[in-house]
């Protein structure tokens, strides 16, 4: 199974979700769970070979060890025991090959199901009770047939396993000489934890919000306060730095609606995501976005949005 084949036009929320399950032993008998990932993550799904199983000395429970998969040695991690649950042995279990963070990792599972188009908009945000689990591993639910689907923040996952300390490293120390305004989308509890410091340390003043959607309806009432009061949006916003993967509305799409809009597009839009890379580019300039990071670049992030702004035609006008 392959993402190479499925295409979709940039800017319309629509994704593509690859749904796997993971069967659990409980009292009653077996439990199955089903979880969702973007599909533009996955490179493949592979057979687990006989004898992968965990070690007493590797750096998480969760961590199988690697594989060799062509040229690559691959490092698994075991998704049961990263989410606490008493998975059932099953035969056949399938390796989820994923790449996102300029990382290659395979996830073992109990099964996968099918793959599923869906609109950004019917993805909901994690109840309360997903929102309060330690890891935040839960970033959406999605109803597909008569089932709830639940998504996976891998990234946390992968943050989790990672003992370097790499992400609090990446916590940049520029501050800007003059103080700015930014509007920062992400679904994911902990990088909006880490981007709310990150630029408040850097001198902003920062409006967080959980999706796409929340982020529009901020930028509507910039947008009427701006025509009321006869002054351009960056009067009142200096820039608005948006994830790609949300629930309700995703980035590239709120980015497109930013640009045409003919009051909003003056504000500059920078994307950050797990899912940039060279290859994917082009989506992003598809809705005109002004800047592209790729996750966990914390440090290139503000200093690419103190730039951009810096630089920006119009803002000496206001």
């Amino acid at each position: 199974m392959s993402q190479t084949d499925i295409l979709l036009e940039t800017g319309t929320n629509e994704l593509e979700i690859i749904e796997f399950f993971i069967n659990e032993v409980t009292e009653k008998g077996i439990e199955t769970h089903y979880f969702g990932v973007n599909v533009a993550k996955v490179l493949e799904v592979v057979e687990a070979p006989d004898g992968l199983e965990g070690s007493e000395a590797a750096v998480h429970p969760s961590f199988l060890g690697t594989i060799p998969l062509r040229d690559l040695i691959l490092p698994v991690v075991d998704l049961s025991v990263w989410l606490k649950i008493d998975k059932a042995d099953d035969v056949n279990e399938p390796v989820i090959v994923t790449e996102f963070n300029a990382m290659i990792t395979g996830f073992l599972v109990s099964g996968v199901t099918q793959i599923h188009r869906v609109n950004w908009a019917d993805v909901e945000p994690p109840c309360k009770y997903f929102s309060s689990l330690d890891t935040n591993c839960i970033t959406g639910t999605v109803k597909i047939n008569d089932r709830f689907v639940l998504m996976l923040d891998l990234e946390q996952v992968l943050s989790d396993l990672d003992e370097s300390g790499q992400t609090q490293a990446n916590l940049s120390d520029l501050v800007s000489d003059e103080r700015y305004r930014a509007l920062v989308a992400d679904d994911s509890t902990s990088v909006r934890q880490l981007l709310e410091k990150n630029f408040s340390n850097a001198n902003f003043e920062v409006t967080m919000v959980g999706d796409g959607a929340e982020a529009w309806a901020k930028l509507m009432d910039i947008k009427a306060k701006a025509t009321e009061e006869g002054k351009s949006p960056l009067h009142y916003l200096d820039a608005v730095v948006s994830d790609v993967e949300m629930p309700q509305m995703d980035g590239y799409t709120l980015t497109r609606r930013i640009k045409e809009d003919p009051v909003l597009k003056v504000l500059p839009v920078t994307l950050f995501s797990s899912l940039i890379s060279k290859s994917v580019l082009h989506k992003g300039k598809a809705v005109m976005a002004d800047a592209q990071v790729t996750k966990p670049e914390f440090n290139g992030l503000t200093q690419k949005v103190i730039e951009l702004i810096q630089s920006w035609e119009g803002r000496e006008n206001v």
